[in-house]
């Protein structure tokens, strides 16, 4: 049913189209919840923005490039959507919603982010992975209470050290960027639970065993030679990663090169001999 009334609204002009999917959407919801995801929506429906107790706004996957000033109203916002649109610059009006603690802006055409950003001080968890940064965004530093911040799918080629300040960080995704060196702030950042730097283009790692908090390090498809240490219990995914210690880069050819071999040539263990029959 969702593949026909999409395929249905392709066809109808936008205006049209948009009162058609929001038409019976006149009162909040008890769960102060709006999912208007996968509407193909080219304009914000203004009325929802009479809702001032929602506390859910979920925009994905539609066709929106803007929003309208009236989404200020929406004071009580704690969880914005707004991944998988056409966003080419995030508007102002988000930056007033100052109960907001996660926001999605994945999926976009962000090439930064403006500095009224840092006005969202509850702020817990950013999504901007897969758009258009080459840097990551200076305000991103100001958000004292981010814990969780997807980066991944940019074109980021380092990581700016004000990144240290946000004490309260935990996890970090950096996978499909530009990086050749490990981010020498990382190192300075004690609280980090989880470190994804997957797809990257780095070639060597230092050692991460003094980060005590350290639960998860993801480094696979990197051009290293070697695994990042870790203290014990800390789990990697990547080369060589159930060695211990961190392997040298002769012992990590030479491990390579026997596992390429046995798996080549996997021949079949002979069976035991039978014992001796009593004739």
């Amino acid at each position: 049913m969702g593949n026909t009334i999409r395929a249905f609204a392709a066809f109808v002009p936008a205006d049209r189209c948009q009162n058609y999917m929001v038409r019976d959407l006149r009162e909040m919801p008890l769960d102060k919840t709006v999912d208007l995801s996968g509407n193909l929506l080219r304009r914000f429906p203004v009325h929802v923005c009479s809702f001032q107790q929602l506390a859910k706004l979920y925009l994905s996957d539609n066709r929106l490039n803007s929003l309208p000033p009236e989404l200020g109203q929406l004071q009580n916002l704690q969880i914005l959507a707004l991944d998988f649109n056409n966003f080419k610059a995030l508007p102002q009006v988000v930056c007033t919603l100052k109960q907001l603690c996660i926001l999605y802006l994945g999926n976009n055409k962000l090439c930064d982010l403006p500095g009224e950003l840092s006005l969202l001080q509850n702020l817990q968890t950013l999504w901007v992975e897969a758009n258009y940064l080459t840097q990551l965004p200076a305000v991103v530093c100001e958000l004292s209470l981010l814990k969780t911040l997807h980066a991944g799918s940019n074109a980021l080629r380092l990581l700016p050290g004000q990144l240290r300040r946000l004490r309260e960080l935990r996890t970090i995704w950096l996978s499909g960027n530009l990086l050749t060196d490990f981010p020498p702030v990382l190192l300075h950042m004690p609280s980090l639970e989880v470190i994804d730097v997957d797809w990257n283009s780095i070639r060597y790692f230092p050692s991460l065993a003094h980060l005590s908090n350290l639960k998860l390090v993801i480094y696979d498809h990197n051009p290293c030679r070697n695994a990042p240490k870790v203290a014990k219990g800390v789990r990697r995914v990547g080369r060589w990663a159930e060695e211990t210690p961190e392997p040298d880069p002769r012992k990590a050819r030479r491990y390579a090169l026997a596992r390429q071999e046995s798996q080549e040539a996997q021949v079949p263990a002979l069976p035991p001999p039978l014992p001796p029959t009593n004739s």
